[in-house]
């Protein structure tokens, strides 16, 4: 299984640390976002990996070409932010035909991606791909889904005030091959997966809740969090 890691955007929320530094290289403890992805997605059995880069992309090209696992890593430029969706949309040959992650790499995640991959392996036959999700302690700050007792999105509610749960979208999804192949024909390109997309498959979005660390390191304090974990 191959994977998009959509690391080009510009941590505003992290300036000043962003200002000198990409988001997806703020170190947790001591290590770059991106290397723990790169090495805990190919350690999966996922690879080879799809890394786009925008804001201070020098850097992340000089580190992807230092590691070890830089062979299994393309990165493509984008010279003017595509949009989550839009990335996705621009590299959808990348998948070659099979079911491939699109991961929003400015979260740190610690869940098992093997059994992530074995949920959406035994996924209900109508659903089209699968979602992460995990319990948050500030559901107005993220997409929170509402789900039937198959673990199928019936609700998606992206940063309102009175959420109806804690169970939030973890931005780390599969997609069916089906799916990949439907976004191919559609007639206008979408920009953002989450209000473009994922509102538009409700009923058709199989989910698997972590237990293990899942956090958003885009505000000082969550990156303060994600860096006492350990």
């Amino acid at each position: 299984m191959r994977a998009i890691l959509l690391a080009a955007g510009l941590g505003t929320r992290l300036r000043p640390l962003t200002d000198a530094t990409p988001k997806c290289l703020m170190r947790i403890n001591g290590v770059p976002l991106l290397g723990i992805w790169m090495e805990r997605l190919i350690h999966s059995g996922v690879s080879p990996l799809l890394v786009n880069t925008h804001h201070l992309s020098d850097q992340v090209n000089e580190f992807v070409d230092k590691s070890e696992y830089r062979g299994q890593v393309k990165l493509v430029h984008e010279p003017s932010l595509l949009g989550t969706a839009g990335t996705l949309m621009e590299n959808l040959d990348f998948f070659r035909g099979e079911d491939g992650m699109l991961i929003h790499a400015d979260n740190y995640c610690m869940a098992d991606l093997n059994l992530f991959i074995q949920a959406h392996l035994q996924r209900p036959p109508s659903c089209l791909m699968t979602m992460m999700t995990f319990r948050t302690n500030a559901p107005s700050d993220c997409g929170i889904v509402e789900i039937d007792e198959r673990s199928v999105v019936i609700g998606f509610h992206e940063k309102v005030e009175t959420p109806p749960s804690n169970l939030a979208n973890g931005a780390l999804y599969i997609l069916s091959a089906t799916l990949i192949n439907h976004l191919k024909f559609l007639s206008t390109i979408p920009k953002d997966f989450s209000t473009e997309v994922v509102c538009k498959l409700i009923g058709r979005i199989y989910t698997y809740e972590t237990s293990e660390v899942f956090i958003d390191i885009g505000t000082p304090a969550s990156y303060s969090l994600a860096n006492k974990l350990n």
